[in-house]
């Protein structure tokens, strides 16, 4: 036997193994299973070294633990506000919490999130608005500052946000900057010693073992959140880099929603920066101290919750969010997401909306950022527009948004796509808004975007040409994995 039919027969043999494991060790879902297998039957070596790379499955271990959450009695209030609103004696403060009492409940019994009502929203679509507005609060900061991103990127904004970052460690404020390694892939970590010797602490989630390569592709902290003294809460899109002020040239425009917030909502964003953080860091850990979750009495009154994701929950969280507002809706279903590429459960609860007369319509980019997923949302957005959804290309450049808004009731901004990768894959967080004045504010937003935007008809979707329907096609066999 020569040396070329060994190593056929060991290839062959390891891609028999690899798909005994995801058949029958893994336990993923038929149509992820199915895409691996495709994979590894077409693509026997080049499959297996993908699989290596985006298949690894990742137990639900406890990754992120803080006992110090007894400290700050999260556990009692938790159990006390779950049991008020199961008895129907929870007392909300706008008609919308109240109309959709079983969403909150949801996200309270599967996530733990707490709902807060005295909060109050300012609403960014604008890159250089909300950092305008970062900046100005960082530098207000008298006792710490929070700051995590999936993309960090040391260019002229990068490295604005770190001279200011230094400057504050300097005088005194404890700042920490938690970034992805993946998505700050990038960034040069040197780009963070001169806040480091400041006093600043740096963390990298899920770094790589092996120097210069990181096989983790999947698994990654997609959370973008700011907190500056346990007072003011930042979460949205927008990531740190001079693409998201609408300075590169391939993306144009960066049209994005961002949140800032102040109120008790704050205190649980700061609860998801510490869980994040601790599971990173090897040597600075956070325990509690009262100046993290200060005591202040907010005149908001907005209710919110802060719904959070990742591989290692048992539920769905934010998913099972989006399912239950699309059910809820009667009226109407505004989306904006730059990625739809939907599971069974979300397809057929727009599909359901769309044919019972709900006004569902949905924002997608005109230009892709990642080729697959681009061209199978198209595949999936062709389903919808059968249905009588009204499919919207956004043409002001790239919209980034993920943003979805219910008979202007409720309404959910973060940073979930409608995708595998969100629901399944990377760590994601979500806030849930039940405000009738917010969610219309964020309506409003959505149909400025609309006159920005061409809407897509059936007659064009059904002309389109033979190639277009090929990559869809090929594109929508692998939306499982993408």
């Amino acid at each position: 036997m020569d040396l070329l039919t060994i190593l056929i027969t060991i290839l062959f043999l390891l891609n028999f193994i690899l798909a005994s494991v995801v058949v029958f060790l893994e336990r993923k879902d038929p149509s992820s299973t199915w895409a691996w297998l495709l994979v590894l039957f077409f693509l026997p070596f080049i499959g297996f070294l993908l699989y290596l790379i985006f298949g690894q499955n990742l137990a639900r271990q406890r990754l992120f633990i803080w006992e110090d959450l007894k400290k700050i009695g999260f556990d009692d209030l938790v159990k006390m506000q779950t049991e008020l609103i199961k008895n129907e004696e929870y007392q909300f403060k706008t008609a919308a919490a109240k109309k959709h009492r079983d969403l909150i409940f949801l996200s309270l019994r599967v996530n733990n999130a707490i709902l807060t009502q005295n909060n109050d929203i300012e609403i960014f679509i604008d890159g250089k608005d909300k950092f305008e507005s970062l900046f100005r609060d960082l530098e207000q900061a008298k006792d710490h500052i929070h700051l995590q991103y999936y993309i960090f990127r040391d260019d002229e904004l990068g490295m604005k946000l770190i001279d200011l970052l230094t400057r504050k460690a300097q005088e005194g404020v404890k700042v920490r900057v938690l970034y992805d390694e993946m998505g700050s892939r990038r960034i040069k970590k040197r780009s963070f010693n001169k806040l480091i010797k400041a006093g600043g602490e740096v963390e990298v989630f899920f770094p790589s073992k092996i120097p210069l390569v990181n096989l983790r592709i999947n698994f990654r902290n997609h959370r973008k959140l700011v907190i500056i003294d346990g007072k003011i809460g930042y979460v949205g899109g927008f990531n740190v880099g001079d693409e998201y002020l609408g300075l590169n040239k391939k993306f144009g425009y960066w049209r994005d929603t961002h949140l800032r917030i102040v109120g008790d909502a704050v205190h649980a964003i700061q609860i998801r920066f510490i869980l994040d953080w601790n599971q990173a860091s090897e040597r600075n850990d956070i325990y509690y101290a009262p100046n993290y979750f200060p005591e202040t009495h907010y005149p908001g009154n907005v209710p919110v919750q802060i719904v959070t994701s990742g591989p290692d929950s048992e539920w769905e969280s934010i998913k099972n969010g989006y399912i239950k507002m699309i059910s809820a809706a009667r009226k109407s279903i505004y989306i904006q997401t730059p990625y739809f590429i939907p599971d069974a459960s979300i397809l057929d609860n727009l599909r359901i909306a769309a044919l019972s007369g709900v006004d569902v319509r949905i924002m997608i980019p005109n230009k892709p950022d990642h080729m697959f997923v681009y061209w199978a949302t198209l595949s999936y957005i062709g389903e919808l527009l059968k249905a009588g959804a009204k499919i919207y290309i956004y043409e002001n450049g790239f919209i980034h948004a993920k943003m979805m808004i219910i008979d202007g009731e409720a309404a959910s901004v973060g940073t979930a796509n409608i995708d595998v990768r969100s629901f399944k894959l990377n760590f994601e967080v979500n806030a849930f808004i039940y405000d009738h004045e917010t969610s219309s504010r964020l309506m409003t937003i959505f149909e400025d975007d609309m006159k920005k935007s061409r809407l897509l008809t059936q007659d064009e979707y059904n002309n389109r040409p033979l190639i277009i329907r090929f990559k869809e096609s090929i594109s929508r066999l692998l939306s499982p994995i993408l």
